[in-house]
This record gives C-alpha cells, structure tokens and sequence, in this order.
C-alpha cells in the first residue's frame, strides 16, 4: 500500500483554465498583492499538495501551534509556519470575506486567497522558536524579519494554467510521483533531500539506504537560496551525471522540489520529511546538518528532533546516518559505526575547501566528487 499524504488527503487547488478565468472575471476589481518569491513557492506547494493538508495560509491557531508545539490544530506534526505576510497597509484595507489576488513582481497572477482571517505575528518569538535565534544574519530570519507582521489567512484556488517551471522535464507532482513509484513497483521509496550536487558522502548513504528500499528519489530543491549556493542547472548536471554511471538505472528516480529553503535546521528536517510523504516517499534521509546554515545547530540536532513527534502517526521513516568519510584503512566510503579508522585516516573536504578549489581550476580528489562531476563544477567554476 502506498503511504498515506500528510493529513490523510493529497490536497489539489488548481484550476482549470474555464475555472480560473471564470474566477478572474469575478475578481477584476479585488486587490492585487505582490508577495515573496519564497511565499510564491509556497503557494504553488499547497496548489499541488506539496503542503498537504494545507489548503491555504495558516490562520491564528495553527499557526501558533506550530511554533509552539510543532502542530497543526487538527495534531498533525507540523514544523514551519507557512503564511502570507502582507504590508501594513495590505493589511489595513482588508477585510475577513475579501478575495486577494497574489501577484509576483511582474504582476503575474498566481492565485486567488480568501481571507479567513487576518493577525499579527510575533516575529522575535516565531524566530527564536522556529530557528533559534532572533539574529537577522540568519538568512531564515532575515526572510521573516523582511516580511513583517501582517499576516493574511486563508485557503487558494490556484489559477496560473501555465506556471514557469524550472525543469519542467523534471518538475512532478506529488500525484505524479506516486504514480511513477507505482508504474514502476516501487512499495518503498527513500528520499534524498540535497540543495548541493551529489559528492561521496551523499553517493554512499543514498546507496546504502537503496539497499533496504524499493526506489531512491533524489529530488533537489531548486527554489530561492542563499546567494552562495551552486546553481541549480549546475547541480542538475551533477545528479544527472551520477545516475547515467554510477546508480542502477531502474531503481533512481530524479525530481525537483519547488520549495524555498528557510535554513531553519532540525524544523525544517521535518518540513522537507512531510513534503516528502505527500510526494509518496515511505523513507526520507537526514544526514549532518541537514539544512542547516553557519553554526546555528548542532551537528545531528536535525536527527534527534524527529524524537519529538510520533513517528507511528507520522508513518514516514527517518533514516539517519552519520558523518560519512573516506577511509584510509579500508580504502572507501565509511562512517564511525563501520570504519576503525583515528583521525589521520579519515577523509573530509569542506564545502569552503572545494570551492576553492575549483575556482583555481582544481580537480577535487576522488575521494570527494566522482572526476566527471567535479569536471562540470570546474566549468562552473571558471566562467
């Protein structure tokens, strides 16, 4: 049996192209609002029920919930707030009942919200709770803080027919993936969550985790990120690369995840789990760090977060390895619990120490990045 969507319904909001101009026609003179591209990612997840059972933006009591106990008010485990904020004056001129279009920069329509209701947000504490700490040099901080207090509620109907997908080839559904895993006989599936191309250490745990599962999903964020981060059409490449010779070609699948990264460590290892089990994922991978950013968190703070929720509720399977490295003694990929090796013998590379050098045209060693990836990062690098 195929594992249940978050909520227990897979949640659809789109429109059909009659629907939504229909809709339009009866909204043309409602208010248009800009909102963040981040926002927009979120709005584009609860339309094709990414964010199941979200069916809109997070009212009063859900959303406090949720930052203070990791719950929707339905007892859902739930780990980030997903709501609209909106300019003070966006604010002022709304009323409960009101129809709001949610535009882009460019003026683009992207949906229809109904408020529900309208509140404002405690930012200090929703940051503290949600990313410890209040610092704005948070770059998840720093995006709410940007935001403000004005929030709007409410359920969307999604009406942009013909959204501007990046990879588009590669850019399913949680419907669509589902699918996929069931053509393909797939009754367990890990996900591998990354933001960063595939080097070793992530080769090693993906593969180690296909050895108890039906079917690996590598499904790479390619929403907003921080500056710094590789492109997204780099790492595309990257994983592509990977699964033509290095994974079996009938057990890997590659999909893109449309979401914004919040950097919000252990909250959001639980945020990118419930996406995962609406995509119809039964396992999801939570390494070192997992989104995590500066020294926020602690190295496996994401790992023993999922203590905190009832994992028989939540049905999904967090697979938790540690620090992987390359083995001197054992002349491969290993983790503390496989390898003997002391520290002269184990093999790290930092994200900051490859960057470096591939940006002196460096062909990072073997035992970092298999030599055709680390080839297209050089090319990257160099332009």
């Amino acid at each position: 049996m195929p594992i249940n969507p978050h909520g227990g319904t897979l949640v659809d909001r789109r429109l059909t192209a009659e629907q939504a101009e229909q809709l339009l026609n009866e909204v043309k003179d409602a208010k248009r609002v800009v909102i963040q591209d981040r926002i927009l990612s979120d709005v584009y997840l609860i339309a094709i029920g990414g964010l199941s059972p979200l069916k809109g933006f997070m009212g009063q009591e859900d959303y406090k919930n949720v930052v203070d106990n990791m719950r929707l008010s339905s007892g859902e485990a739930w780990a980030v707030p997903i709501v609209c904020p909106v300019a003070e004056d966006v604010y002022n001129a709304t009323q409960v009942g009101d129809k709001v279009v949610l535009t882009d920069a460019s003026g683009t329509e992207h949906a229809v919200l109904t408020v529900s209701e309208k509140y404002e947000r405690d930012l200090k504490h929703e940051a503290i709770q949600v990313y410890r700490t209040d610092e704005e040099v948070h770059p998840g901080v720093a995006k709410v803080y940007e935001g403000g207090k004005y929030t709007l509620a409410g359920d969307i109907d999604y009406i942009n027919t013909n959204p501007e997908l990046e990879f588009p080839e590669y850019n399913l559904t949680p419907a669509e993936t589902r699918a996929l895993f069931a053509e393909r006989g797939w009754k367990t599936v890990v996900a591998f969550q990354t933001r960063n191309p595939i080097h070793r250490a992530h080769e090693y745990i993906t593969k180690c985790s296909l050895e108890i599962v039906d079917g690996l999903l590598i499904h790479p964020l390619v929403g907003e990120t921080k500056a710094d981060d590789i492109p997204a059409d780099v790492r595309m490449d990257c994983y592509k690369i990977l699964m033509d010779g290095y994974y079996p070609k009938d057990r890997v699948a590659l999909s893109v995840l449309p979401a914004a990264m919040r950097y919000a460590g252990p909250r959001e290892a639980i945020h990118h789990a419930i996406m995962r089990k609406n995509y119809g994922c039964t396992h999801f991978i939570v390494g070192r760090d997992h989104a995590g950013v500066g020294s926020y968190y602690g190295t496996y703070d994401a790992q023993e977060i999922f203590n905190e929720i009832d994992l028989d509720a939540f049905e999904l399977e967090p697979l938790k390895y540690e620090h992987s490295f390359w083995c001197k003694l054992t002349y491969g990929m290993a983790t503390g619990k496989t390898s003997p090796a002391g520290p002269e013998d184990k093999v790290f590379l930092s994200g900051t120490k490859v960057r470096e050098m591939l940006q002196n045209g460096e062909m990072p060693p073997p035992e970092f990045t298999r030599p055709e990836v680390a080839q297209r990062l050089i090319e990257w690098a160099r332009k």
